[in-house]
């Protein structure tokens, strides 16, 4: 006979997702899934909290759940209650998502925010194995590699699912027999969405051709999960991927180039950075142009570079920012870190690394400017008498595109004094006969 509280208690032992000492936030709908949920964590005798979103989305239903969900926490549980109101479909117009997706994004980021403010352990969702079925066949409509076909996660990061061992059938039993109530979704009863046409049409159909259908599809998704883990581990073995000290990705092209077939072993690599299979095989075709070509997901860059792909996230690259170096400065935090102070020359070894400037203080004009570089800039590399365009000294010196974004010039008036960190110019070099030295140490 089917115990839900063993069951229930057996199933978080064996995938590990908490201990009697863990403080976990349930989020509670107030529909029958969640509902049994926190029943279980009370009779578990879990620590535990409840937050609940209102979505705004079905009036006074919306308005009606929220205070079913708020009693339950406070006077059945005794237990910490978290709410919030959101205006999801404001936020989805904005956004330009679906209504899921947006409430998806609000409900989860508010989760972290509640997590993070109140020292929760973990968050913990109401997914049973209907939803990973379900789940599985939203997937594999919509397109998916090997992992949508797994389905849900027991235990991601700190999210657990503390429910996918019950079908949807023993849920309603034990709520039956428990006497739990619940509210009902009445969004749930219709077809317009595409996980309710696979509940109320599609798996009715297969279970009528498979009475097993359930154990079936659930014990393929474990197939499946373990396939991935395999596979998983044979795609570390022979990555082409490195990450640098800085946090950027680097992808030898020589190395990548002997993995068949290419676009799709480019995108496990590079899909958690929001690049897409299409993505993958314009970058491939791209991989034997000329080099500096980028692409752009939501979030990342990702730049072919003569024997490398450079992947960065998306960040402010200050190209109009100016700022400002006066006499009297002498250490500067933003946007680079600077440490500056002004000896007397002794003539002793002046240029020591790329990271220390050695300035003439007579030769330069304050204040100083600390800019990026621009098109048309040019200066003297130190030890030369002729000028450079700094595009050329960049080539020279294979500096990708990703680095020269992140290069600062510092200048006197209009003249550049210092490539922060890489050249410094001749005209502003130390000679014998200069009697204060004015020292920069970039720090970073």
């Amino acid at each position: 006979m089917f115990n839900m509280l063993k069951e229930f208690t057996a199933f978080i032992k064996q995938n590990d997702l908490i201990t009697a000492n863990d403080k976990v936030l349930l989020t509670i709908s107030g529909g029958i899934d969640s509902v049994v949920m926190a029943e279980l964590f009370s009779r578990a005798g879990f620590d535990f909290a409840i937050a609940h979103c209102n979505f705004s989305l079905r009036g006074d239903e919306s308005d009606a759940e929220a205070l079913f969900v708020k009693d339950l926490a406070i006077k059945k549980y005794k237990k910490n209650f978290f709410t919030k109101r959101f205006d999801t479909a404001l936020y989805s117009k904005q956004n330009k998502l679906s209504i899921q997706e947006a409430a998806r994004n609000l409900r989860y980021e508010w989760f972290e925010e509640i997590m993070s403010k109140h020292g929760f352990d973990y968050i913990a969702t109401a997914h049973h194995r209907d939803d990973q079925i379900e789940t599985f066949f939203i997937n594999l409509l919509r397109g998916t590699g090997i992992s949508g076909l797994t389905g849900i996660s027991i235990k991601q990061n700190h999210i657990i699912r503390p429910l996918l061992f019950a079908k949807r059938d023993e849920i309603v039993d034990f709520a039956n027999k428990a006497k739990i109530p619940f509210r009902t979704d009445s969004s749930n009863a219709s077809n317009k969405y595409l996980r309710n046409k696979i509940r109320h049409k599609l798996i009715p159909l297969l279970e009528s051709l498979n009475p097993q259908f359930s154990d079936t599809i659930t014990n393929s998704i474990f197939n499946l999960k373990n396939t991935e883990t395999i596979y998983r581990k044979y795609l570390e073995q022979i990555s082409p991927v490195e990450k640098t000290e800085a946090g950027q990705i680097v992808i030898s092209i020589k190395n990548l180039l002997k993995l068949i077939p290419l676009p799709h072993f480019l995108f496990e690599y590079i899909s958690q950075y929001g690049f897409n299979i299409t993505d993958c095989y314009d970058i491939c075709k791209s991989l034997s142009a000329i080099s500096g070509k980028q692409f752009f997901s939501k979030t990342h860059c990702l730049l072919i570079d003569r024997e490398k792909i450079l992947i960065e996230p998306l960040n402010p690259t200050y190209v109009n920012e100016v700022y400002i170096i006066e006499e009297e400065t002498k250490s500067l935090e933003y946007p680079i870190k600077l440490k500056i102070s002004t000896i007397h020359n002794s003539n002793n070894n002046l240029n020591s690394g790329k990271n220390t400037a050695m300035i003439d203080f007579d030769k330069v004009k304050f204040p100083l400017i600390l800019r990026k570089w621009g098109k048309g800039d040019y200066f003297c590399p130190l030890g030369m008498k002729s000028r450079k365009k700094l595009s050329d000294f960049f080539i020279d010196n294979k500096i990708s595109r990703f680095e020269k974004s992140k290069i600062w010039l510092l200048c006197s008036q209009k003249k550049i004094v210092w490539i922060v960190g890489y050249r410094l110019d001749e005209r502003f070099k130390v000679e014998p006969r200069t009697n204060l030295i004015y020292k920069i140490v970039s720090l970073e």
